[in-house]
């Protein structure tokens, strides 16, 4: 009997054990969406080595050919394509970025890379939502075609790039005017969007351009007893009431319902510097000679930049008052043919009308399109005049970009790659356009 029961238990114990061994080697997309947002890719010292060995095995499971570039040593882009039956058909770009912005893990209910999966299906992890999903998504959309026997007409190409979240300059910038991203032949691309709060999907059409202003103000130096005329102080402050008025309209537009954020110029201080520090605070007695103050600002793609330079020009930095600015344009407002750098959204551009088809084809609805807030590698591809489309298939989902508790649920995952079969089976089967692009 004692023998009998001690088999019993060896029993129940194997089984248990194997249940735990399988259980823990599942391998499913979410557990392949936890592994990705496992791999701590944020900065200042983003890991690129682990998430690109990683996507490479993940590719050559399914048979795409790999590529690595490095324009900047230790910033390595990836590029994986899946080969059509005509490859010389503009092919399709689908990307996205491999670093995240950093977490301050004690603000955050669970570990910021941890990908923590709750009972309600919460995935939690910096990168849930920018952007590792769809860079995740993208390769399980293509598994599931590959699955059904799909094969593509035209190239498919998907690109993880370094650097998005500080500019993209060591990453997308480069890589959009080399000759290997000429030699893709790219017709079309889809990057990151935003989540939606609602039951439609966002989908962008255009960014906003980031300009840095820095405008300095000069005076005369003397003691802190005396009244001087157009101190260097003074003048900064009347330029900063100025700047502030203006920041004032543009908002009171977006609060009284008659423009959306992302069409209005934003402009916020980041920086004021003034007066001479000491071992005890600063000089209270010594007005300084020079003062300064640093501004973000945000144009859409319809302001008009002389307009603008010329208001900086006459009212907030003018050199009757011993002013001077510098301005650091970090991306343009026009394409090389002199367009605004906006793809089109309507029948002038097939690409749309088969995208929207594909997202409604899985029963999803678009909001209406959008210029996004803020900036994304998008621009770097729009400046060149090849169509984009800023795309992240979560709905009913709240924004969570850069904030503390970024997450994703896995329904809104699953169903995201069910949107991208779509989109993929439909972009990559479009049989017009030309031969190349120009």
């Amino acid at each position: 009997m004692a023998t009998f029961r001690l088999y019993t238990l060896f029993f129940l114990c194997s089984v248990f054990f194997f249940s735990l061994q399988s259980h823990s080697e599942e391998d499913t997309p979410i557990t392949r969406f936890q592994r990705y947002l496992r791999i701590n890719t944020a900065h200042p010292n983003p890991n690129y080595t682990a998430p690109i060995s990683f996507l490479v095995d993940q590719a050559r499971s399914l048979g795409l050919t790999t590529r690595t570039i490095e324009f900047v040593k230790g910033k390595p882009l990836l590029i994986l394509t899946w080969l059509g039956s005509n490859p010389k058909l503009p092919s399709i770009l689908f990307n996205s970025h491999l670093d995240s912005v950093p977490a301050e893990a004690d603000k955050w209910l669970h570990p910021p890379f941890s990908a923590h999966r709750t009972d309600d299906g919460r995935i939690y992890a910096r990168g849930a939502q920018d952007d590792k999903c769809i860079g995740v998504q993208y390769l399980e959309a293509i598994k599931n075609l590959k699955s059904r026997g799909f094969s593509p007409l035209r190239n498919v190409h998907v690109s993880y790039v370094p650097e998005e979240e500080i500019g993209g300059f060591d990453g997308m910038e480069m890589f959009a005017v080399s000759s290997e991203f000429k030699e893709l032949n790219v017709g079309f691309t889809i990057d990151e969007g935003q989540a939606s709060r609602g039951d439609e999907y966002r989908v962008f059409y255009g960014e906003r351009t980031p300009w840095s202003l820095d405008i300095r103000a000069e005076g005369i130096p003397g003691h802190g007893a005396k009244l001087y005329d157009n101190g260097a102080t003074e003048n900064l402050m009347k330029s900063v009431e100025l700047i502030a008025k203006f920041r004032e309209t543009q908002f009171d537009m977006v609060k009284a319902g008659k423009a959306a954020y992302s069409e209005i110029i934003s402009i916020n201080p980041v920086y004021l510097k003034a007066g001479t520090p000491s071992t005890n605070g600063f000089v209270m007695n010594m007005q300084p000679s020079v003062a300064e103050a640093g501004y973000d600002i945000r144009l859409p793609p319809m302001a008009d930049p002389d307009v603008f330079k010329k208001r900086i020009d006459e009212e907030w930095a003018p050199s009757i008052r011993n002013m001077s600015y510098s301005i650091l344009e970090r991306g343009k407002l026009k394409d090389h043919l002199g367009r605004l750098i906006m793809t089109s959204i309507d029948d002038s551009n097939p690409w749309w009308s088969i995208f929207k088809q594909a997202v409604e084809a899985t029963g999803g609805k678009l909001a209406k399109p959008e210029i996004l807030a803020s900036t994304t590698d998008a621009r770097y591809i729009r400046t060149l005049g090849v169509p984009v489309l800023g795309f992240s298939p979560m709905i009913n989902t709240p924004i969570l970009v850069h904030d503390h508790n970024e997450f994703l649920k896995d329904t809104v995952f699953m169903k995201g790659i069910e949107v991208y079969e779509s989109i993929i089976n439909a972009l990559s089967s479009f049989e017009g356009g030309s031969d190349q692009v120009n």
